[in-house]
């Protein structure tokens, strides 16, 4: 194996977000408010081929996980096929993807079938008419049924991920309390992070996710040790319930020490952070396999300048117009 990617603080990168699209068919209000629009014109997304290379250079230096993002990314015809080539990489361990589920309940046993060992859907209400307000798609049942299909599947666990809006879904709490009382899913609310074209919206909708945690942890909810490829999300579970809430706050002091992830999105450019200020091009390093030298000396050297925080709390948001872009 090469050297750990590591950088200038120390941190290992164990897990790789790769988007493959930045497609979607849903309209989240957060994220793709006026729908998908095509903002590039090159040869299009990376190939089957150019993600291998990908994941084969993150693998050879101690990733051990994969995140598939998008856009959505089972919009994509040959998602069958890229998952079963990330599967079959050595020392990838898990091979995860997010989704909005709207494929989930015709694919799940084909997908895990492929490799897929662990998977996030987006819900962000269990209200039928408010799912519809804030994703602009009416397809609550289809993406309720997508999860059934999941655990039909084989998956021991499914993760939903929904982000915390007030006024919207803010009180909602209870109810999905009770959703996961007897089923195996891990609930992560996301607390709304301020991206450059949403300010507005993120002074009319943003809830901290602190309120949550003081009400867990009041109730008897213990917070589970993280692992070392795990995302971002404190993990809570407690004794009377199959499942466990997670909260991601990025606003949280010191959110960031424990970062070990790194993007690359659906053209090729490798981002340091969610809200970085460039992204990087590896695409001219993904033509043929005797690149892989040159692609892991590229990263690793940019690991170098990878800053020690987001500085969202000071309001910087980068260049970063919308969580779509590179697979928020």
């Amino acid at each position: 194996m090469a050297t750990q990617f590591e950088d200038s603080y120390h941190r290992k990168f164990y897990y790789l977000r790769l988007s493959i699209t930045d497609v979607c068919n849903f309209r989240c209000t957060y994220c793709l408010p006026d729908g998908y629009k095509p903002t590039h014109k090159n040869s299009g997304f990376l190939s089957v081929d150019e993600l291998r290379r990908v994941v084969s250079a993150f693998a050879h230096c101690g990733t051990s996980k994969v995140r598939i993002t998008g856009g959505e990314p089972s919009l994509r015809k040959d998602f069958t096929d890229i998952l079963s080539m990330i599967s079959e990489q050595d020392g990838i361990e898990k091979v995860a993807m997010t989704t909005n589920g709207y494929r989930l309940e015709k694919n799940a046993r084909q997908w895990r079938d492929a490799g897929l060992t662990n998977i996030n859907v987006s819900v962000d209400s269990l209200d039928p008419r408010m799912f519809h307000q804030i994703t602009g798609e009416n397809k609550f049942d289809l993406v309720m049924r997508g999860i059934d299909a999941a655990f039909d599947a084989g998956f021991e666990q499914v993760k939903v991920n929904a982000v915390l809006l007030k006024n919207l879904n803010s009180g909602e709490l209870p109810a999905f309390l009770h959703w996961i009382k007897d089923k195996p899913i891990q609930l992560r609310f996301i607390e709304l992070m301020q991206t450059g074209e949403m300010d507005s919206l993120f002074e009319r909708h943003h809830v901290s996710g602190v309120s949550i945690r003081n009400h867990l942890i009041a109730n008897g909810w213990l917070m589970k040790v993280r692992g070392k490829s795990d995302g971002p999300a404190e993990v809570f579970c407690h004794p009377d319930y199959k499942g466990e809430i997670g909260l991601i706050m990025p606003y949280k002091k010191d959110f960031c020490d424990s970062c070990n992830r790194l993007r690359v999105s659906a053209l090729g450019k490798l981002h340091m952070c969610l809200f970085g200020d460039y992204g990087v091009e590896l695409r001219d390093l993904l033509q043929d396999e005797t690149q892989e030298d040159a692609l892991v000396a590229r990263i690793q050297g940019q690991l170098a300048d990878k800053k020690q925080s987001h500085f969202l709390d000071q309001g910087h948001t980068g260049m970063t117009p919308h969580l779509a872009s590179i697979g928020g």
